[in-house]
């Protein structure tokens, strides 16, 4: 379908169109119109993406002199192809509506996923593939091999052609490289597999050739940290305009993503191992002296000078991370003492050696960067300037040394992204010394925290530095919290109701058990076996009435194998056995997917089945149950954080201080977007139908409800917030019982919206063009 949002013709890949998802596409022109930021709540199932995808290429295309190009951030790897995917469909339909149109996409992501070497591509671990990857493309190894950049040979002495030819480099990087090109791939829209098989027959590395296409693609789709994470986005993300349109789709979780990207945890075996790197460093550096001292006098005269190589950062061989560095900074030459070589050695070598020091502790020891680095100042005399340019140097000196080992100074990077950090900010970080790795460790295994506190750090470039940012996804409820966290204000902040023309998804809150016993995850009664009793008893009972698969979360991996073990001991698991098969997320990746596979094959062959999965887990964040996969999810609980971890305490702290939120609403936020987050798992579309079980006294609360989205609470009828175990499976029935009637009622002009429909009761300023 085709119609007018004001003057801009929007191309929909679909007959019809949910009056959600237009609303939806309104508010977000608003945004782009007025160049601003945005938060937009999308109910789940209900086409997000999609819709982002038509309004924003619509405005592309219709203001081609501003060149805004889409910067599409999603979380995981299945997200991108799927954002891909919906992307191709969509510019297919507005080919065939006869547009001719030169548009260009791409999704990038790692060197394992996109790799075409044979036996490269074999590894398993990500880290593995970059390091073999970069001895065979560093820019010393094609030197070596008579290669220079784009492709030529270099003139060498015929007594060095046999060694040159025993070389070996990446056939795929160098057919690419030989290319004088700038984009050499058609324009069109590339999925992940569709890269890799245009490098298949091209004979070109996908990963260096979506690299390169970045600049010249009208959408590009990638992870969140290729723009938060600054190890990745000065490689990466460096050369993108300001004009640029970002969203992040998924984003309920985008501040813990930007705390991660500049939190750093170092341990005794990071240091160990950053000890032998130094030490490696310093037998390199003797080798060079021996047979190349020139070219640390070269590297010696550009920091003399304050000379930056710019290109080194972008560089594909260019490897060690740069944390975020203010732009005063970036002027500076690297200081005096740590210029050359072994002087920067021996400055490493005290600093790792303090840092062992430190953690020699028997107690919790918690400080500032400032307090941090007086200390340090005061037993090693150690400024705070050299440290600021520690990543920096080492960047440098890795290149003048020609290493591209990173199994060797992954731990030294570390440190050294440690030294620049703790430097650099003042504020919004906190170190914090642990003797024990957990409170029940005897033996001791410190480690040293240095924490992010605050999460707009990471992500304030990136509102600074481009015009419009859309925080979306179907879990963002309260809507001011995350202007307060990212520090952001915002044009447009919307939460959109789900239109049903039946009730789909039924939300329920179960707060005791059949024996009227209380029931809550609460510490103090978590493992009350009257609890524990009734939690088995609430599954046993859904697995009695409910077809298909159920899907329970748990507010921890801890808490489930508590109460899985206990359940085991009452018998509970053999009664449940009787109606379903139960399936167990665990925190190993490969264990976890081939239990959801045979939790699908049961659910397909009509076993059905039973997943026990966390909150915060894998399942929870990217795994769809729609139809048959999900009949009803159970949120056994509420999913706050370990209440009495240093390091939430110290974020909640700093909350209260600086963004003025109080500690119990950031708690309650925080929980109710990963239950909402959960739940949201059952419903994958108007067709599909679920229940909603919310197992916990306190959820019956107005505080707690008041929390989920939108289109969840608008469903919650007073009548389902404090329901017995009985109460709940009758409503349960009916539910069920309902949905499976024959349904023939017309959701035309109610959830179904045609043309007609959004010239009458649209915006009054769209019209329609065409069906």
């Amino acid at each position: 379908m085709i119609f007018n949002i004001d003057d801009l013709t929007v191309h929909f890949p679909y007959d019809k169109i949910y009056p959600e998802q237009y609303h939806y596409m309104c508010d977000l022109k608003k945004a782009l119109d007025a160049q601003g930021h945005c938060v937009l709540e999308m109910p789940s199932g209900t086409g997000k993406t999609v819709s982002l995808l038509a309004l924003i290429v619509a405005y592309q295309m219709h203001h081609r002199n501003q060149q805004r190009k889409l910067v599409y951030c999603s979380r995981t790897v299945p997200e991108i192809e799927k954002a891909l995917a919906e992307l191709k469909r969509l510019i297919a339909y507005r080919q065939s509506c006869g547009l001719e149109e030169d548009f260009f996409a791409l999704g990038l992501t790692s060197r394992k996923n996109l790799c075409l070497h044979p036996v490269v591509s074999k590894e398993r671990k990500n880290r593995v593939v970059d390091t073999k990857c970069r001895e065979l493309t560093a820019s010393w190894v094609r030197a070596a091999a008579g290669k220079t950049r784009g492709g030529e040979a270099t003139e060498a002495p015929p007594e060095q052609t046999a060694e040159q030819a025993s070389i070996e480099l990446c056939g795929f990087y160098e057919q690419l490289e030989a290319t004088n090109v700038p984009n050499p791939i058609p324009n069109g829209v590339y999925t992940l597999e569709d890269l890799k098989e245009y490098g298949k027959r091209m004979k070109f590395c996908p990963y260096y050739l979506s690299r390169r296409a970045i600049s010249f693609a009208n959408v590009v789709i990638y992870s969140y940290h290729y723009l938060l994470d600054p190890k990745v986005a000065d490689l990466v993300s460096k050369e993108l305009s300001k004009d640029c349109i970002v969203v992040f789709d998924e984003a309920h979780n985008i501040d813990n993503v930007c705390i991660e990207s500049l939190s750093i945890d170092l341990t005794r075996p990071v240091l160990d191992a950053s000890a032998r790197s130094v030490a490696l460093l310093a037998e390199r550096i003797e080798e060079i002296k021996r047979t190349d001292a020139e070219k640390l006098k070269r590297e010696y005269s550009r920091l003399v000078e304050g000379l930056r190589d710019a290109s080194a950062a972008r560089d594909e061989d260019s490897y060690m991370s740069n944390p975020v560095l203010p732009d005063d900074l970036l002027k500076e030459a690297v200081p005096g003492n740590i210029r050359r070589a072994e002087h920067f050695v021996a400055f490493l070598r005290r600093f790792i050696e303090y840092l062992k020091t430190r953690l020699r502790v028997m107690h919790v020891v918690a400080e500032t960067p400032v307090s941090f680095l007086q200390h340090l100042k005061d037993v090693t005399y150690i400024e705070r300037k050299p440290l600021r340019f520690c990543a920096e140097r080492l960047t440098s000196l890795v290149r003048t040394l020609e290493l591209s080992d990173l199994d060797d100074y992954g731990s030294l990077q570390k440190v050294a992204g440690f030294a620049t950090l703790v430097s650099t900010y003042d504020k919004g970080f906190l170190l914090i010394l642990e003797p024990f790795e957990t409170d029940t460790a005897t033996v001791p295994n410190p480690i040293l925290h240095f924490t992010c506190l605050d999460a707009s750090l990471a992500i304030r470039p990136v509102f600074e530095r481009f015009s419009t940012v859309v925080i979306t996804s179907g879990t963002l409820s309260p809507l001011d919290m995350y202007p307060k966290i990212l520090d952001f204000s915002a044009v447009v902040q919307e939460s959109y109701s789900m239109t049903l023309t039946r009730k789909c998804f039924l939300p329920m809150m179960i707060t005791r058990g059949s024996d009227q016993v209380a029931i809550s995850s609460k510490f103090e009664v978590r493992n009350d076996p009257a609890v524990v009793r009734n939690f088995g008893q609430i599954m046993v009972e859904f697995a009695k009435a409910v077809p298909d698969g159920i899907v329970c979360f748990f507010p921890s991996y801890l808490y489930m194998e508590s109460i899985v073990s206990m359940w085991n001991d009452m018998g509970i698991l053999n009664e449940a056995w009787k109606h379903k098969l139960i399936f167990v997320e665990t925190p190993d990746a490969a264990e976890t997917t081939l239990a959801l596979d045979n939790y699908r094959k049961a659910c397909d062959n009509g076993r059905g089945a039973i997943l026990l999965s966390v909150a915060r887990g894998k399942v929870s964040e990217g795994i769809d149950f729609d139809h048959n996969y999900g009949r009803a999810v159970i949120m056994f609980g509420i999913p706050y954080q370990y209440t009495e971890s240093r390091i939430l305490k110290a974020r909640l702290e700093y909350l209260r201080d600086n963004h003025h939120i109080r500690e119990n609403d950031f708690l309650t936020f925080d929980a109710m977007r990963h239950a909402a987050q959960c739940v949201g798992r059952v419903l994958r579309g108007k067709t599909d139908y679920g229940l909603m079980v919310f197992v916990d006294k306190r959820f019956a609360r107005a505080d707690k409800r008041s929390k989920l989205p939108k289109w969840i609470n608008e469903n919650v009828m007073d009548a389902s917030t404090n329901l017995s175990t009985d109460m709940a499976i009758a409503s349960a029935k009916k539910f069920l019982r309902s949905m499976a009637q024959p349904y023939d009622a017309n959701q035309m002009g109610i959830s179904l919206w045609s043309v007609k429909d959004i010239e009458t009761k649209g915006y009054k300023r769209s019209t329609v063009i065409a069906k």
